[in-house]
């Protein structure tokens, strides 16, 4: 199920991003107050994916740029990513925004859930993330929205 996040949901997104975190690495870098990483400035709006009751995974809208996504590692396969994504594109599309993210070029796994989704590669850039730290990353832009008849 994917429903907006709650204040009261932080103690478990923030469990299942360091499920992900070791896992797979992301974020980059752990944040040093993870619930606080979750709710960025320029927040819009947050979502998050449960199964069986339990918060296993999350996104987030910061003005057109999707944000914070992830999905623990054991509810992956099970379509999650998707949905959180096209919850956030829904939102942002309603706000007449065409929502874009970025993604390092090694995390596989998402490009390949962007692409299949429609989404396109708009750029692919070096990026200095802190203490000389590069890292390419790609942009993408959800499919244009059709016009309304």
């Amino acid at each position: 199920m994917i429903r907006r996040r709650h204040d009261t949901d932080l103690d478990a997104c923030v469990a299942a991003l360091a499920e992900v975190h070791t896992h797979s690495g992301y974020p980059h870098h752990w944040p040093d107050d993870p619930a606080r990483w979750l709710t960025p400035d320029g927040l819009t709006a947050a979502w998050v994916a449960e199964s069986s009751g339990a918060v296993v995974g999350h996104a987030a809208l910061c003005g057109r740029e999707v944000s914070r996504l992830y999905v623990a590692p054991a509810a992956r396969g099970a379509g999650l990513g998707g949905r959180l994504l096209r919850a956030v594109e829904s939102t942002a599309t309603a706000r007449g925004l065409r929502p874009v993210l970025e993604v390092k070029t090694t995390d596989t796994a998402a490009i390949a859930l962007y692409e299949r989704l429609g989404w396109t590669r708009s750029a692919t850039e070096r990026q200095e993330w802190g203490a000389g730290e590069v890292v390419t990353v790609h942009r993408y832009e959800a499919k244009a929205a059709r016009p309304a008849h």
